[in-house]
């Protein structure tokens, strides 16, 4: 029995790394001389630097930079196995959790510490990159990023402007010269699923800005300086950072990406699962288990379980898919190449209770402990008929 874990984390509950463990359990409980192989996932947020430098056998580095609010905080990015590749969660620098709810605000918020992480690693060598995009508390269209990277956005009077989505609306004048020298030989991979355009309705500002703390009126203000800024681009470098498709995500971190470092958007779980090899990876496995904190209309869309459902659908390898909660018609998933999925919940409790780590931890063990008996009855019962 050859067995390949590929689970996203389950959000504010597990890590995609202790849930494996939890279901390798499971498994051996069962197939005690089973051959298990695991790989956490992420798809571009939380958990992306984690599960690629273990799935590749990488390594990880600490850096102190400028938080979204403009402190000091520590922050992780990794380098991949093959040694020349840098992966960067946005987050790690900028995310929401790294603001109290009360003190969020994206007019103040910056991104400044995400370009201290990526100049740090071309100090250390390191030219290729993978930027996880995903969970921020900004709203500066990677202004900060760039000016950490020595990219310099002036106001009418010739001076830089400052920190955070506020200062969108004063520039007026753009300087490329004293960017670092280095970043025209480097390479950029976005990992995300995100396709919101910068600026407008559907754009980062009105479509993510309430969850980073912005109130109806500061939205539009906000709003305002992403527009400005890309007609200041559109003027200065002749680049249509608006219409990029992603160019809203991380409150318009996509823009900056591609607008200025050359960055191409890539599916989030795409990108892991060919850094990862997963396609090689694949070959010669019994069953394929994936899953998530929650099956529904999100994971249909492409998140984790669907990418890992599609590749294993492709070998003709069955896939059970375990979740906290199914919200999605489960018929909707089997049509998407999950064969079966099921809730790991066996018993009525609270939602706190559910999103314990122990307590999710258990029943991850024990559903799968479950769904292994029934496989191995049923592979008894095969031999014996044959047997007859």
């Amino acid at each position: 029995m050859k067995v390949l874990i590929a689970i996203d984390s389950f959000k504010g509950s597990i890590s995609s790394i202790d849930g494996s463990k939890a279901i390798s359990l499971g498994i051996e409980d069962v197939y005690h001389d089973a051959e298990i192989v695991t790989f956490p996932l992420a798809d571009g947020g939380e958990g992306t630097v984690e599960a690629l430098v273990q799935a590749t056998d990488g390594l990880l580095i600490n850096k102190k930079v400028t938080g979204p609010l403009n402190e000091k905080v520590d922050a992780v990015y990794g380098v991949l196995g093959d040694g020349k590749t840098a992966v960067i969660e946005v987050a790690a620098a900028c995310g929401l959790p790294l603001v109290a709810s009360n003190k969020r605000n994206p007019s103040v918020t910056t991104t400044y510490g995400v370009g201290e992480l990526i100049y740090d690693a071309i100090e250390k060598g390191y030219h290729d990159f993978v930027i996880g995009l995903g969970g921020s508390a900004t709203n500066d269209a990677g202004v900060g990023m760039l000016q950490a990277l020595g990219f310099s956005f002036l106001d009418q009077h010739n001076e830089e402007v400052g920190l955070g989505g506020k200062e969108l609306q004063r520039i007026r004048e753009i300087d490329v010269t004293q960017a670092h020298p280095k970043l025209k030989d480097c390479t950029f991979k976005m990992a995300c699923d995100v396709k919101n355009i910068l600026y407008g309705p559907t754009g980062a500002t009105f479509v993510f800005g309430p969850q980073k703390g912005a109130t109806v009126e500061m939205i539009k203000e906000l709003d305002k300086g992403l527009e400005n800024f890309a007609q200041v681009v559109l003027n200065e470098l002749d680049t249509d950072i608006h219409n990029l498709i992603g160019a809203g995500a991380a409150g318009g971190l996509g823009a900056a990406f591609a607008g200025f470092l050359q960055a191409h958007l890539h599916s989030g779980v795409q990108l892991i699962l060919d850094l990862i090899r997963m396609e090689e990876k694949i070959q010669g496995v019994d069953f394929v288990i994936t899953g998530e904190g929650k099956l529904d209309g999100q994971t249909s869309m492409g998140k984790t379980p669907l990418g890992v459902a599609k590749l294993a659908h492709n070998h003709q390898i069955p896939v059970i898919a375990l979740a906290g909660g199914i919200a999605e018609e489960p018929s909707t998933l089997n049509q998407l190449g999950i064969t079966s999925c099921f809730s790991i919940l066996n018993a009525p409790m609270s939602i706190e209770q559910a999103m314990d780590s122990k307590v999710t931890f258990d029943n991850l063990r024990l559903t799968t402990n479950q769904l292994f008996r029934l496989i191995q009855a049923v592979h008894i019962n095969k031999s014996l008929l044959q047997l007859k």
